[in-house]
């Protein structure tokens, strides 16, 4: 009797095989939906065929314990981003050091728009904007070895023209810009305003070593608003 010949119809390990590979390369194609229902909004991650949950987001930073939003800066779009961070990447570190810029330059772009009056992000997405983020570091006032000079509850990111240090737990900034004379340190609040509102600042001569102005201000966000305990 001749052995029945099988292809990937008839052959259950073959069907069990291409049934893995689909669902391997759907995991490759991540891609995360946004839409509002009924004014609330909603975010799926389609690949996971699950609805994105700020929950696990809020164990690392709480802008916006009551949901998610997009489309503007403030404390909905950052607790989506870091939500989003954390869902893609799974990793903690990548997601507190980059969800502000990813809020500033990926989730604050976001509109609802086309057929589905929704909003598409993929992860292709994704790493394009994370490999476009300037490394976080220490403050280093001596371009050395990074010193303790920085409460543990903030970071410092450098740009072309200023240098930005952001508080991890709420959205408070120090801004720090060189101009032709003097420094020009301000501490600010972003919150759900559309632009940020000063909290503090201080001047002092560009020959001036301005770390000390820049720990000054950090101490009083964190005399404004006493930073979370870690768990």
């Amino acid at each position: 009797m001749q052995p029945m010949e099988t292809n990937s119809t008839t052959d259950p390990r073959a069907v069990v095989q291409d049934t893995d590979e689909r669902c391997q390369a759907s995991t490759d194609r991540v891609e995360y939906v946004g839409m509002r229902v009924d004014g609330t909004p909603v975010v799926l991650n389609l690949t996971a065929h699950e609805r994105l949950s700020p929950d696990r987001s809020l164990s690392l930073v709480r802008h916006s314990p009551v949901g998610f939003d997009w489309g503007y800066v403030g404390s909905g779009p950052a607790q989506l981003a870091c939500a989003l961070l954390l869902d893609y990447t799974d990793n903690e570190t990548v997601a507190q050091q980059h969800y502000i810029q990813f809020r500033d330059a990926v989730v604050s772009q976001l509109v609802c728009d086309g057929p589905a009056d929704c909003w598409h992000l993929t992860g292709e997405d994704i790493e394009a904007a994370l490999a476009e983020f300037e490394e976080y570091r220490a403050l280093t006032p001596d371009g050395g070895m990074p010193p303790s000079s920085l409460p543990a509850n903030w970071s410092a990111v450098s740009r072309t023209d200023r240098t930005v240090f952001q508080r991890r737990d709420i959205d408070h900034y120090v801004v720090l810009a060189e101009g032709s004379e003097e420094w020009l340190i301000i501490l600010c609040a972003q919150g759900d305003r559309a632009y940020p509102a000063p909290l503090g600042h201080r001047t002092l001569p560009v020959e001036n070593d301005p770390v000390s102005a820049v720990q000054a201000l950090v101490a009083e966000s964190n005399d404004l608003v006493e930073p979370e305990e870690d768990n």
